[in-house]
């Protein structure tokens, strides 16, 4: 069987998965706050307990809001107060008694993604979160490409390329990011960017949903702003997949909800890429809410 975790702020979510991936088990508990040997106690006690539902020893996957450092397996997290400057990984093999591997969630949510039924004989998946944040995971054979520093993926902190800057005009804002940065796409392509670039062009606050709406009763200020996010958004994905090549590329969050992202893209992307390249298949996540649990579940999972 296979484990997966997701560990969140506010809960963890377990799912088991058997050979077929087809899960098997589900249980969500509350994350312990500052509490870090509750944490592995949770944690391995929920491991014991379907080990012998199962009567097996399951393999050991975990999803995190961050990244384990690669030089003394600490993890870097803000939304995980416990596991916060912690060996995780370590300190629960100790505990259960096995290999236990650990990523980052939207890693996870690429490599659910990828191992999807559908998309098993694509060679190189590319998950991308248009949520809260902007970030993705890099998936090629079935297995996540982490990098040297376990940072691979984490594209929502490259800057912003250049035509996309000039697209914005001349009073294009420099936002501020918590990586200490400034002009990271996070801040750009996200949720978040979606409804900061709004108010930077039109002094007026509003949700993405807000605008979206608006834009399909076809106001006018929605409907320009929207074109040039779409553009912009063009431009930054083309950098993107002229770097990593992708066969697919999976949207997940809140904006990949806008159904017009997966009309414009094939439309706008060709002008931006090189011209002996095609734009990879865009689709839509297949697994929402639940794969950051089944991607950490086959971590282990050897193609």
């Amino acid at each position: 069987m296979y484990y997966g975790f997701d560990v969140g702020g506010t809960k963890i979510e377990f799912g088991a998965f058997d050979s077929d991936l087809k899960r098997q088990a589900t249980e969500r508990v509350p994350t312990p706050g500052d509490d870090y040997g509750r944490l592995i106690e949770t944690l391995a006690e929920l491991v014991a307990k379907y080990d012998a539902q199962f009567n097996c020893e399951g393999s050991v996957g975990i999803g995190i809001p961050g990244i384990e450092k690669a030089e003394d397996g600490t993890v870097l997290t803000v939304n995980v107060p416990a596991a916060k400057g912690r060996t995780l990984r370590a300190d629960l093999e100790a505990k259960i008694g096995r290999k236990v591997a650990l990523n980052n969630d939207a890693n996870c949510f690429a490599l659910s993604e990828a191992w999807d039924e559908s998309l098993q004989g694509e060679k190189v998946v590319l998950g991308l979160i248009l949520g809260t944040g902007f970030g993705g995971g890099i998936v090629i054979d079935g297995q996540v490409v982490s990098g040297k520093n376990n940072v691979a993926g984490e594209l929502g902190h490259m800057r912003m390329p250049i035509d996309a800057w000039l697209h914005l005009g001349e009073n294009a804002p420099i936002f501020e990011c918590g990586c200490e940065s400034r002009g990271c796409i996070d801040n750009y392509l996200s949720g978040r960017g979606f409804e900061m670039l709004y108010t930077h062009y039109y002094q007026t606050e509003k949700k993405a949903i807000d605008i979206i709406t608006e834009y399909h009763a076809g106001e006018e200020k929605a409907v320009a702003f929207v074109d040039r996010y779409m553009e912009m958004l063009a431009m930054v994905f083309a950098g993107l997949f002229t770097g990593i090549d992708p066969d697919v590329v999976a949207l997940g969050g809140g904006l990949s909800n806008f159904e017009l992202i997966y009309e414009e893209m094939p439309k706008r992307l060709p002008k931006y890429l090189l011209s002996i390249s095609n734009p990879p298949k865009i689709i839509k996540a297949k697994h929402g809410d639940s794969g950051g649990v089944r991607g950490a579940a086959f971590l282990n999972i050897q193609r």
